[in-house]
């Protein structure tokens, strides 16, 4: 038996409310994003403050991480704010606790010192490496690597990336008279100089000779 015509079109506007509003639920609050900004404490709590906007983020469930421990550690030599490199869920929050709330995922680095929201090089990067005594740094893009030393010049090399268990890689090169290899690893890194916490350690083999560093992920490379 046909249903009557009249009582079709008035399930219409249900039928499409139910296809709009149901998509929306899901996927409002189950996707990571990745944000830069400053980190403050206020009242106890942890708040991202995006780069470029007025937003204050409430961090929360941050058992998962060392976010509060690391912070800590760098705001006792000094006020803050630091600056902060995390991916996280958004949320709503209740109105007295800022415009939302982030429950982080990965914290790529935590840092007093350096560009932070300035950093020019951070969206065309798939990766950086820095290391000390003697100080070094990587910068790697698609279009290769570039190896800056103090007092030396840049060496700019292409590469071959090759992906190793539990979430592992090396880059290695072999151009212009120098063997390069890059290794790096998931484990957080403190760097020895400014304290900074990065979510990778690496290790530079540069024609044998042997140098450790830490590392994060670029602007083109979240995983």
């Amino acid at each position: 038996m046909r249903a009557p015509r009249s009582l079709v079109f008035a399930l219409f506007p249900l039928l499409a409310s139910c296809q709009v509003f149901k998509p929306q639920s899901e996927s409002a609050t189950s996707i990571p994003i990745r944000l830069q900004g400053e980190l403050t404490v206020s009242g106890g709590k942890l708040v991202l403050r995006p780069c470029n906007e007025k937003r204050q983020l409430l961090i929360s469930n941050d058992g998962s991480t060392s976010l509060a421990r690391d912070a800590a550690e760098l705001l006792a030599d000094g006020p803050g704010p630091l600056f902060a490199d995390v991916r996280g869920r958004p949320a709503a929050s209740q109105p007295s606790e800022g415009d939302g709330q982030l429950s982080l995922t990965q914290v790529y680095r935590l840092q007093r010192e350096g560009h932070g929201c300035a950093d020019p090089d951070f969206k065309r990067l798939t990766l950086h490496a820095n290391g000390h005594e003697p100080d070094w740094s990587i910068n790697v893009s698609a279009k290769g690597l570039l190896l800056q030393r103090p007092g030396q010049e840049s060496l700019a090399l292409p590469y071959v990336e090759e992906q190793l268990p539990e979430g592992r890689f090396n880059l290695t090169s072999e151009a212009n008279g120098q063997r390069l290899e890059l290794w790096v690893a998931p484990q957080r890194c403190v760097d020895t100089m400014s304290g900074a916490v990065q979510h990778l350690a690496a290790e530079l083999r540069l024609n044998g000779k042997v140098q450790r560093g830490c590392a994060y992920y670029g602007g083109l490379r979240s995983e």
